[in-house]
């Protein structure tokens, strides 16, 4: 396990993850006030939505976070996705799970990470419709609602629960279909979840075996990737490589059922 690692105080007095956990279940309540409504929604690209509680989670979380830590920098989806990752740096997803919570379905989340350079120090993935918080410090293993979590000891593909996204890329996505068509059969079953945050965050507490994408940004994995390692998992890439918040491509689950998926799938 990582080695714990401080981090400053906030203004108020909080620690750094009590910052975040408050700041994830209050844009949760605005998301599920939202949810259900009738919604402003704007096309970023094919299949990649944002909306006007989008928007409204991102504020109120950035807000509060430049008022406990104002000199800390923000990477956030919609309006911060240009920001330098530098020293201490919160990275932000205030909706994870868009076209769900658009379409009605009651599966997104609300993600902070806090890193430094490339260490995450912490992460907090909220799921506001089951009130499920799954937090993380680095070198203090991982929970849900404060209950201790590890990845499911399941040893082989033909027992295993596998998840995945697709993502925003033609190319990519029909990559994954690929794996999907070859993985029928030689698996118990495949889901497609909809939340890459929810994704990894399952896998850290046991109810999915693996999760694979090949198609993510910073603020859809920095938590789910210390959630995942604190609950005695790996996170890697294609080729088997440490995967860093800054990777585009991730394969989540114990090391054994991990090794196994790669000799199959990966390259």
């Amino acid at each position: 396990m990582n080695v714990a690692m401080s981090t400053p105080v906030s203004r108020s007095g909080k620690n750094a993850i009590e910052v975040a956990s408050v700041a994830v279940k209050k844009a949760g309540e605005i998301l599920l006030a939202n949810f259900g409504a009738i919604k402003q929604v704007k096309r970023k690209s094919q299949g990649n939505l944002v909306t006007n509680a989008d928007t409204l989670s991102e504020k109120l979380i950035i807000d509060f976070l430049k008022k406990e830590y104002p000199d800390f920098s923000i990477l956030s989806e919609e309006s911060h996705s240009s920001t330098l990752v530098n020293d201490y740096t919160w990275i932000v997803d205030p909706l994870d799970g868009t076209n769900n919570y658009t379409f009605g379905i009651p599966f997104f989340c609300v993600n902070i990470a806090l890193v430094r350079d490339l260490d995450i120090l912490l992460g907090v993935t909220y799921d506001p419709v089951r009130e499920e918080l799954f937090h993380a410090e680095v070198g203090k293993g991982a929970y849900l609602n404060g209950s201790l979590i590890r990845v499911a000891t399941t040893n082989s593909l033909k027992d295993a629960l596998i998840g995945l996204d697709l993502g925003y890329s033609l190319e990519r996505g029909s990559q994954m279909l690929d794996v999907v068509n070859r993985l029928w059969g030689q698996v118990h079953c495949v889901r497609l979840m909809g939340s890459s945050s929810l994704g990894l965050a399952y896998v850290a507490c046991g109810r999915i075996s693996l999760y694979f994408h090949r198609y993510l940004f910073p603020w859809d994995i920095a938590s789910g990737l210390l959630l995942v390692r604190e609950a005695g998992g790996e996170v890697v890439d294609w080729r088997g490589n440490r995967a860093g918040f800054k990777d585009i491509e991730v394969v989540a689950s114990n090391p054994r059922l991990q090794s196994e998926f790669l000799h199959h799938f990966g390259q």
